[in-house]
């Protein structure tokens, strides 16, 4: 790897006398030439642009198709016509150690068109290059030996070891910063790190406070069977999970402790026994998060170091002593064609043939989008709706009518039924919109005499509204402030019904219920367990945890618990944010001398409770 680095920028002074020399010239051309490659690496970063594909023509020879390829110096690379080639005659194909190969291109300059030098002295040379033409070359090397180039390191992600054998290790990565409301991902990849013949297991349980997996629960179980690779090859897979729209700062994803167990052809290797990821909460949308992100980066972190070579294919190769035959040619999938402004119209174009506009999650995933969104519907559901209702309805004015007259409208239905019901009406009128060029429809909410001067056709009128509670139906009154010539004033009228005290009780608590995975648990001092919720008739929700009394410890707004170095019991209340009547509570035993087989639910060690826990009923 080599240094892109072409700044500072200097450029040439003119002034008048100026005695130019060579050096001037070629500061002339440095400065043109580095600072359109230096946008180049900044702008599309290094792969390829256009073409360069690679075909096997026989068992000896391939074709590589015209293109053009950007290096990480932002140098074009123009391979003007398609070359046939002998594998054989390819520089680097003598230094091959493997039957893995990669097929790659990198800048080359060469000079040329030799003139006599009028100018020149005896001790420099009688003839000089006029011409440097920006040229390429073709060359093999190893494929484990093919330079990546560096990897810019970033704060956006955060990975953890989840066990390491042999022939296989495991990771698993997620964002340090997540979006309320919306929806993220987990990721587990295992790496083959050997060549040897076997497969590998995988299982673990994740705690996931505040957030939700698509199956309702505040846990991921990872379940991977038998999967075996070559080596090198990466298996990777995603758990999805929501955001809860709370109102922390902070969230944890923890690796709940034994849950973890990891195997190598049935033989047990070491795995990790448990971990938390930090996780920041943000109220950000997924783009505007990741577009700051990004350009955080510094210029010495992107432009540090790059790679002067790109890999155009791999090559599998079946040699003997004395033979070769081409067995395979295999494209490059990491960072290969490069994505361009001027290609997004075709892209799009080609999209319509796959994509319906109306389907959001494919569309994304078509486009590459790594965001999963669940489709926000046009207008609410029906059933979001049953506490609304609108209509129009029209006062009559009569020929006579003055400033300060009064006039009602009939009594109207508003088809909600009795009770609690708020009725708010807006004066609605058809007006000429010069954008539209054609007649428009507004509605005007509030005192209309604010837009009197934009529009002569408003009536100035103050509203009132009598809401008939138990009759489940409304009257309007309209009083003019000005003389008006209109024989109706027409309003569009929107009613919301609210549920009385007794009825959200009804509805909104009656059956539903929250109790603790783990009600009551054994700990050492200062040490930290997550008390996970189950929801019983309900769906999930914010929960809220708190400590009853003080000195109790500490507890985290998504529920990790660290106990305090005095012994005791300590009781943890916890509840639904918006529902604080659905509650239950935890207790956390904090005994010093707590060994192994002590730690954990009391339920578990089929003893007696050590505190006896109230029964709660709402």
């Amino acid at each position: 790897m080599a240094s892109n680095q072409a700044y500072p920028f200097e450029r040439n002074r003119y002034y008048p006398g100026k005695m130019l020399t060579t050096a001037d010239f070629q500061a002339e051309q440095s400065y043109h030439i580095d600072k359109v490659r230096f946008l180049n690496s900044l702008m599309y970063g290094s792969g390829i642009v256009c073409g360069c594909g690679v075909v096997n023509l026989d068992d000896l020879s391939i074709l590589i198709e015209s293109g053009v390829v950007l290096d990480g110096s932002g140098r074009e690379i123009i391979i003007d016509s398609s070359l046939v080639k002998k594998l054989s005659s390819i520089e680097g194909f003598d230094n091959l150690t493997t039957d893995t190969a990669a097929l790659c291109v990198r800048y080359k300059e060469k000079d040329i068109h030799s003139v006599y030098a009028v100018s020149h002295k005896e001790s420099d040379r009688e003839y000089e290059y006029n011409r440097i033409s920006e040229g390429f070359e073709i060359f093999l090397v190893d494929e484990e030996e093919f330079d990546e180039g560096f990897e810019i390191e970033s704060e956006f992600l955060q990975k953890e070891s989840i066990f390491k054998g042999q022939d296989y290790e495991g990771f698993i990565s997620m964002p340090t910063i997540v979006c309320k409301g919306r929806n993220v991902k987990a990721c587990v990849e295992i790496h083959k790190i050997s060549g040897a013949d076997c497969a590998v297991s995988y299982k673990g349980t994740l705690d996931i406070p505040n957030f939700v997996s698509p199956e309702g629960l505040q846990q991921i179980d990872i379940e991977i069977d038998d999967v075996s690779l070559d080596e090198g090859e990466v298996y990777t897979k995603d758990f999805w999970m929501s955001v809860q729209d709370s109102a922390g700062i902070e969230a944890n994803v923890i690796l709940r402790s034994g849950s973890a167990a990891a195997f190598e052809n049935d033989k047990a290797i070491s795995a990790e026994n448990s971990f938390t990821l930090k996780v920041r909460l943000s109220d950000e949308s997924p783009e505007s998060m990741i577009r700051r992100e990004t350009g955080k980066l510094s210029l010495e972190m992107r432009t540090a170091v790059a790679p002067s070579a790109i890999k155009l294919a791999e090559v599998d190769l079946m040699r003997t002593d004395s033979a070769y035959v081409i067995e395979n040619i295999r494209e490059v999938k990491k960072n290969q064609y490069l994505d361009l402004p001027s290609q997004v119209g075709t892209k799009n174009d080609y999209l319509e043939y796959f994509i319906k506009d109306t389907d959001i999650s494919k569309k994304q995933e078509a486009a590459g989008t790594d965001e999963v969104r669940t489709p926000v519907a046009a207008f609410p559901p029906a059933s979001e709706l049953k506490n609304v209702a609108t209509g129009v309805l029209e006062i009559p004015l009569g020929r006579d009518a003055r400033a300060g007259d009064i006039r009602y409208s009939g009594e109207i239905t508003h088809g909600l039924g009795s009770g609690n019901v708020y009725v708010s009406i807006g004066y609605e009128y058809i007006s000429q919109d010069q954008a539209l060029g054609a007649s428009a429809k507004s509605t005007v909410y509030g005192n209309p005499e604010l837009f009197s001067r934009q529009n002569q056709q408003l009536a100035d009128a103050e509203t009132a509204v009598r809401v008939l509670n138990d009759k489940g139906s409304f009257v309007v009154a309209a009083r003019l402030l000005r003389d008006v010539d209109f024989l109706v004033l027409t309003y569009r009228w929107v009613a919301i019904k609210f549920p009385s005290g007794e009825e959200l009780e009804a509805a909104d608590y009656y059956g539903k219920s929250i109790s603790a995975k783990t009600p009551t648990v054994v700990m050492r001092p200062r040490e930290s367990y997550y008390f996970g919720v189950q929801f019983n008739n309900m769906e999930a929700c914010s929960i809220t945890y708190e400590l009853t009394a003080p000195g109790s410890g500490e507890v985290s707004t998504d529920g990790v618990y660290t106990a305090p170095s005095k012994e005791g019991v300590y009781e943890i209340r916890i509840y639904c944010s918006d529902m604080p009547m659905v509650c239950t509570y935890a207790y956390a035993i904090v005994k010093s001398t707590a060994s192994e087989n002590d730690a954990g639910s009391i339920e578990e060690q089929d003893k007696e409770p050590l505190v006896k826990i109230p029964d709660i009923n709402l």
